[in-house]
């Protein structure tokens, strides 16, 4: 890329004028912004939909970044990147931003722990990865360094997101059997997290954790502020192989909401 080329200019500008730059250098918002516009032309030459990225720890040891405020970006203009190589999760990330009609942008996240005061309560986190367009009324979201790898090499984004409806996605397969899990669940007030983040509250978070762990998924899910779950739950009808795992609402609402009742 050129050092003093337009794209990257002005991914440059973008990054100083929505964040607080403050933690970080102007070397490390210029090599995530190249990351950025190198990533969206290799997916638009290659025709992508979505980007799974090995987001550490090679990056860091070749470029001295992290991928993760460059994975906002990305996912913020139609194109989601994923984490860890998550093959199955950009899956998930197309289907659901397809299902909601491209009107908001999905986020990839961890499941993590349980909300301290609340049963049903979860955290879903990223070290930064989810979009700038989502940060929470009155929050800022800041470029920083990783706080976890030794390395804390700088590229994150942190910030909570906001809230309200929110759907939870995940599309995974095992021994040639592939499901989509499928629920609903709301944001709620929890506790400050580093990274980017969403405390969310589900109806029968044990009953959740229970088809999560024994069916085949892993530890992504991708969260979307839409209602995509009848589209979605109607898509597996087309798509061979592919079995629905309703948890919320149940596989007899989804068809009751589908006829009209």
């Amino acid at each position: 890329l050129k050092e003093n080329g337009s794209e990257l200019n002005a991914v440059v500008d973008l990054i100083q004028s929505s964040m607080d730059c403050s933690e970080g250098d102007d070397k490390a918002i210029r090599r995530v912004a190249a990351l950025k516009v190198a990533m969206q032309a290799f997916a638009v030459e290659h025709g992508c939909s979505a980007v799974a990225i090995q987001c550490w720890s090679a990056l860091q040891e070749s470029i001295g970044i992290m991928p993760c405020l460059a994975n906002a970006l990305m996912t913020d203009e139609g194109i989601p990147v994923v984490c860890e190589t998550d093959v199955h999760g950009a899956v998930t990330s197309v289907m659901a931003q397809a299902a909601a009609l491209d009107s908001t942008p999905p986020f990839f996240a961890d499941l993590t722990v349980r909300h301290s005061q609340n049963d049903n309560g979860e955290l879903l986190f990223h070290c930064g990865n989810f979009p700038l367009s989502l940060t929470a009324p009155g929050c800022t979201p800041r470029f920083r360094k990783h706080f976890l790898f030794e390395d804390h090499a700088p590229g994150t984004h942190e910030s909570e997101i906001r809230g309200g409806d929110i759907s939870i996605v995940r599309f995974d397969g095992d021994h040639g059997r592939y499901q989509l899990f499928l629920g609903k669940a709301h944001g709620i007030k929890g506790p400050y997290s580093r990274g980017t983040y969403v405390w969310i509250e589900v109806n029968d978070w044990p009953l959740w954790e229970e088809k999560l762990v024994k069916g085949p998924y892993v530890h992504h899910c991708v969260g979307i502020h839409a209602d995509v779950i009848p589209a979605l739950y109607e898509a597996c009808r087309y798509i061979p192989g592919l079995e629905p795992d309703t948890v919320d609402p149940t596989e007899a609402e989804i068809q009751a909401w589908l006829r009209g009742r």
